[in-house]
Formats: C-alpha cells, sequence, structure tokens
C-alpha cells in the first residue's frame, strides 16, 4: 500500500499541470461544454489512478519478468536460442500493443481499408521482430550501439527515396505506437537483463539502454518496404479525410463515454498481456523454477499492470481525447495563430509528464547509472525536445509548404551526427526517449488537439497531420537528451565521459 501511495503522489504532480491548463483554457479563451468538462476532470481521475496501479504493477511484475527472460537468454550463449527468443518475443509483445491497435485502426480509416488492420499489426510485429533479436545480439556480443543505429537510419532514408510523404509519416508514427506502455518496461527490462550477466559494470550500464532503439526501427523499415513491395504508396491520400467536421456531436452524458470504452479496452489490453502470461508459465514450468512466494507476486504484478492500463487508457479515451480536440479546434480559430503555435509548445512540455513509459525509463536511468544521470535532468530534457515537437507540427499546419521530410531528414542526420560525440551511453539514452515519448497520452490528447487544430485550418489533412505530429514527437528527444549528454561531458571532464559509457 505504500508503495502505492507513493507512486499516486508522484503521479499527480506530473498529471496536475495538464489538468490545471484545460481548466484554466476552459474558462477563458476556449470553453468546453459542461458535460465535456465533467468528464475530462473524471478521466483525469482515471489518470492519476490508472498510472499508479500500472506503475506499481511494472515494479513488482513486468520489470521482475523481463529481467528473468533477458538473463535467461543471455546465459544460454547460443546465438540460435538468442535469435529464436528474440524473435518470439519481439514478435508477440508487439502485435497485441494496445498503441499500435490505435495507429493500425487509423491507417485502416485513412486508406478506407486498402492497407487492413491486422495486415499492418503483423508486418510492423514482424519488423520488431527482427530488430529486437538484432539488439539482443548487439547487446551480447559488444556491438557499437552508434554504428549499428547509423546503418539502420542510413537504410531508413534510402528508402524513404522510394514512398509516398504520407506513408513516410506512418513509417515513423509506428515505431512510436509499437513502444508504447505496455512494451517499453518489458524491453528495457529484458535489456538490463541481457547486460546484468556482462563482467564488466561499464558495459552493463551503458547497454541497458539502447534495445528499444534499435526494435523501434523495425517498424519503421517494416512499413516502408510494404509500401514499396505491395505498391501501396498512392493508397494515402490527404483529400480521403480533409476539412472540417467541427460539427462533432459529443455525448451530453458524462458517464456514458466511459463505460462504452472500458469493455473494448479491457479486450485490447487483456490480449496484450496475453502473449507475456503464456510465455511466463511456460518458462517457470521449463526453466525459471520460482518459489511461490515469488511466482504469486509476479503474477500480482502482472494482474496489476491489467487493471492499471485499463483504468489509465479509459481515462485518457474517454475524458482526454475530445477536450483535446476541442481546445486545438477553438485555438486555431482565434485570429492570432501564433498563440496556438505557443499553446503547443506547452502542451508537450507538460503532457509528457504523465506518459507511462516515460516514468519506467527516467527510473531506470537514475537506477542503473547510481544516480549520476538523474531522472529530473532527464525530464526536464525531454520535455523541451517534445513542447519543440508539438510547436513544430502545429507549424507545420498552419504552413502548408513544409512538408513532414523537411523536419525528419535534417533531424535525423543532426541526431545520428551528434551520437559520435556524446557518451555512449547517452546515445542509447536519448534513443529509447525517443521511442516512450509517443506514448498514449501524446497519441490520444496532444493527436486530438492537432487534428482539431488542422480542422479549423482551411485545406488541411487530419490524419495526415496528425501521423507527423507522432512522428516529431519520436525525433526531438533524440537531439535533447543527447545535448544533455554533451552537458555531462563537458561538466564531468574527458575521464569520467568514458567511464559513463564515453
Amino acid at each position: 500500500m505504500n508503495i502505492l501511495l507513493e507512486k499516486v503522489k508522484e503521479v499527480l504532480y506530473a498529471v496536475l499541470p495538464i489538468t490545471v491548463i484545460v481548466l484554466a483554457l476552459s474558462f477563458t479563451v476556449t470553453p468546453l461544454e459542461n458535460a465535456m468538462l465533467f468528464r475530462f476532470i473524471l478521466g483525469a481521475l482515471c489518470v492519476i489512478l490508472g498510472l499508479s496501479i500500472f506503475l506499481s504493477g511494472v515494479d513488482i511484475g513486468i520489470s521482475p519478468l523481463g529481467n528473468l527472460m533477458g538473463s535467461a537468454l543471455a546465459k544460454s550463449n547460443k546465438l540460435r536460442i538468442i535469435t529464436i527468443g528474440g524473435l518470439l518475443l519481439g514478435f508477440f509483445i508487439s502485435i497485441a500493443e494496445p498503441d499500435l491497435q490505435i495507429l493500425a485502426d487509423q491507417v485502416a480509416s485513412v486508406t478506407l481499408g486498402l492497407v487492413p488492420k491486422m495486415w499492418l499489426i503483423v508486418i510492423v510485429s514482424l519488423g520488431i521482430a527482427v530488430m529486437m533479436t538484432l539488439g539482443f545480439i548487439r547487446i551480447v556480443y559488444n556491438f557499437s550501439l552508434r554504428k549499428i543505429l547509423t546503418i539502420l537510419y542510413l537504410i531508413i532514408f534510402i528508402l524513404a527515396l522510394f514512398i509516398s510523404p504520407g506513408f513516410m509519416a506512418i513509417s515513423f508514427d509506428a515505431s512510436g505506437a509499437t513502444t508504447g506502455a505496455m512494451t517499453v518496461p518489458f524491453i528495457l527490462a529484458l535489456s538490463t537483463g541481457v547486460s546484468a550477466l556482462k563482467k564488466d559494470s561499464k558495459d552493463s550500464e551503458r547497454d541497458s539502454f539502447g534495445l528499444v532503439a534499435v526494435t523501434s526501427t523495425g517498424a519503421i523499415i517494416a512499413v516502408m518496404l510494404m509500401s514499396i513491395f505491395f505498391g501501396s504508396s498512392g493508397i494515402l491520400s490527404g483529400e480521403l479525410v480533409q476539412g472540417s467536421s467541427a460539427g462533432t456531436a459529443y455525448s451530453a452524458s458524462v458517464w456514458a463515454p466511459f463505460f462504452e470504452k472500458a469493455p473494448q479496452v479491457f479486450r485490447e489490453v487483456f490480449m496484450a498481456m496475453l502473449p507475456l502470461l503464456f510465455i511466463f508459465l511456460l518458462m517457470q514450468r521449463i526453466s525459471f523454477k520460482l518459489k511461490k512466494r515469488t511466482f504469486t507476486k509476479i503474477l500480482k504484478g502482472l494482474v496489476y499492470t491489467l487493471l492499471g492500463l485499463v483504468l489509465f487508457l479509459v481515462g485518457v479515451n474517454a475524458g482526454f481525447m475530445e477536450a483535446g480536440k476541442a481546445i486545438g479546434y477553438g485555438a486555431a480559430s482565434m485570429e492570432n495563430k501564433s498563440l496556438v503555435v505557443i499553446l503547443g509548445f506547452v502542451l508537450g512540455l507538460v503532457t509528457i509528464l504523465a506518459e507511462p513509459a516515460v516514468y519506467v525509463l527516467t527510473h531506470q536511468i537514475e537506477e542503473v547509472t547510481s544516480g549520476y544521470v538523474k531522472r529530473k535532468f532527464v525530464l526536464l530534457a525531454l520535455s523541451i525536445g517534445v513542447g519543440f515537437a508539438i510547436a513544430l507540427s502545429i507549424l507545420r499546419i498552419l504552413i502548408p509548404q513544409i512538408q513532414l521530410w523537411h523536419y525528419l531528414l535534417p533531424g535525423y542526420l543532426i541526431a545520428v551526427t551528434m551520437s559520435y560525440f556524446v557518451p555512449e551511453l547517452f546515445v542509447g539514452i536519448a534513443y529509447d526517449s525517443g521511442g516512450v515519448a509517443s506514448g498514449p497520452v501524446t497519441a490520444t490528447f496532444i493527436l486530438a488537439f492537432t487534428h482539431g487544430v488542422a480542422e479549423a485550418i482551411a485545406g488541411a489533412s487530419v490524419l495526415i497531420d496528425g501521423f507527423g505530429m507522432i512522428a516529431m514527437v519520436a525525433l526531438t528527444p533524440l537531439i535533447a537528451l543527447q545535448t544533455l549528454g554533451l552537458i555531462f561531458k563537458m561538466k564531468s571532464g574527458k575521464g569520467e565521459g568514458k567511464k559513463h559509457g564515453g
């Protein structure tokens, strides 16, 4: 109970800023209907309680399970077992990720069903499986993270020459969607379990990060290859979803959306956790042989994770999304459009603090580095990066001449170049942060906000601009966190920089 109370206190500080901002906007520039405002407040309560329970479940269930599985793979020291294990874990973890389900629904909608939901989920999951395996092999055989990322992003930019702008946005968004609230804690725990067996503590610390980074490139490459080989590049068109739906009818009931969303969310989260439960029970029988108390504790943690994630996602979907859309539409309808860009920056600053996976990553960073990298510095850099991502995305909606690749190409070139000048520990942290930043809060509240802005701007393409926003949120933390790495390197001196992975 003490752990849960600590989590509630911590989460309260994170969710309070965005709640206060929305309430302030509601009573000033963008008034919300009473029912919508009450749903937002109820959603905020669900988010606070759900995120607290979820994080407690991660601590006692997901993280220990991931550590056990990562250690079991590394102990085998056999390439065949590592490869098979990486492929199976990567595929089953990804295929039922709730964020990927949401993205696949959106893609099926914008392509009028020409890219089926399950088709996209399977292809992305295969890409994730292959790259997770590569990530395991990198850790076990000490391959350089920065060199592997350079090669992977070089491949990505070559493929980008052959696909449409719409599918480029979806490709990068798929990367963010597959590193959601369910997968990130497990992948981080897997990497910790694998790297912890290394004899050199410096290598163990450095290699605890980077698996999310390598894994997430699999989604980008998979969608790009799908577009090229299946001739899908012409399917996605900005004209399919256009203009304004400002007249969207909102429910007059405060409670109805929550009761409507709960069964669907429960089903999706349960399906997301079912493969983990199956693998855990199988490994317990053939390998782990845990004592009854430890086994029961992990099962308890999985139940907490399930309940917490359901409550969190119901709150976000039923309470946050429509408020975000209404605020975006109202702000973009104002005469001074520069205020929308500023508002986007502020929302980006505070929204990232409520992302579940961000909590897991920042705590692991502080724990693995024994306090050398403080989580408050990581959160600050991450917030600033995401703030710029939302502001630049809004600017792209307001100025049609700005295309997504105008941001992504120089952005990733800067990020990859920086990786050769910062301590390698920070390379892994930065690229992992890019994956965790685009979680369920961003994919719902901020996505709805940008949709509202796009609906208010004549000629803007709602879903295309929305997809691009998530891609931007995955990019800017790479630069922000590596900049933090450069600051640490300069402050701590050459010797300390090398000590921590330089």
